[in-house]
């Protein structure tokens, strides 16, 4: 399947300055990290982050262990994998996405925590603010509102005569219906209708996308999160039986299928959340390293889509 970027929205540099080489640790010590993950194993992006911790040093095996916990996609699992990286007294958590972190930080008050993404780090009472988290948790926080708006406008310039649009996001999320209200107000704003799709994913695949065909809908926006991407093919699958364009969140999706992506390279998230692990591993306090968000925004258009 191939991926054609057609557009390049915004192109700036991340906010501070990556070291070229990791310092020497003490004597004897060979920093560990926990890895803790709802969604289960993603090779682009567990390698990401590997390869930001190479280029800064890092090798794992070598100079620096990883302690792996996926909970494949069943966030009940989530407290009980925190608690066995805190037995293990890791030097820093690294997490993605709302109940991963939110796991993570009611497990341990003294354990840095490194989120690759987030979607809305504030709101979702991660951090204090994304200038001065506070705590023991930083990161990435990949949701900024204007996004949805630009999502639903390639969109309607994409499809004459779209006027209906669903929104499918994970009905077990409690992070992702800030996000629809903020799509909701964007369609409004372009003269859309909006119907939040709150669904049980994978099961309510099937039934959701039917009833939005049936409701009118020209084309549905999936809500990111750890479930939603990792049934990508489910979701594109669902959409095309049911003859709808899909716009997700960044590229990663359209690896299952689907139309269209705008928004941040979640790879790249994954990749630079190695820098903040390793200037936590120099001496760095979590509550002084600013939450990020994303300068880089990519459309990407999948050639090989079976949308139409």
């Amino acid at each position: 399947m191939r991926l054609r970027v057609t557009a390049l929205i915004i192109v700036l540099a991340f906010g501070f300055l990556v070291p070229l080489a990791a310092e020497t640790q003490p004597a004897g010590k060979v920093p560990r990290i926990g890895y803790l993950m709802e969604r289960p194993r993603h090779a682009a992006f567990d390698e990401a982050f590997l390869q930001g911790l190479r280029d800064l040093g890092y090798v794992g095996g070598q100079n620096i262990t990883i302690e792996y916990r996926w909970a494949e996609g069943r966030a009940e699992r989530l407290p009980a994998l925190a608690a066995e990286l805190v037995v293990l007294k890791v030097d820093a958590i690294v997490t993605a996405g709302t109940p991963a972190t939110l796991a993570a930080k009611q497990a341990t008050t003294t354990i840095p925590i490194v989120m690759a993404t987030s979607p809305n780090a504030v709101a979702d009472g991660l951090v204090a603010s994304l200038a001065r988290p506070g705590g023991n948790v930083t990161g990435q926080s990949v949701f900024a509102a204007e996004l949805s708006g630009k999502r639903l406008q390639i969109l309607k310039e994409a499809i004459p005569g779209l006027s209906r649009v669903g929104v499918l996001y994970n009905a077990g999320n409690p992070s992702n219906p800030p996000q629809v209200r903020e799509t909701e107000t964007a369609a409004r704003a372009l003269g859309l209708q909006v119907r939040a799709m709150a669904a049980r994913i994978p099961d309510d695949l099937e039934s959701t996308f039917a009833d939005a065909a049936k409701w009118g809908a020209g084309a549905v926006v999936t809500v990111s999160d750890n479930t939603t991407i990792t049934n990508r093919a489910q979701i594109a699958s669902a959409a095309a039986k049911n003859r709808l364009a899909t716009m997700f969140a960044s590229r990663a999706y359209l690896e299952g299928g689907g139309l269209m992506s705008y928004g941040p390279n979640i790879v790249d998230t994954f990749r630079r959340a190695a820098t903040y692990v390793v200037k936590i591993l120099k001496g760095t306090k979590p509550s002084d390293l600013p939450v990020e968000q994303p300068t880089k925004f990519e459309l990407v258009i999948n050639s090989a889509s079976r949308e139409s």
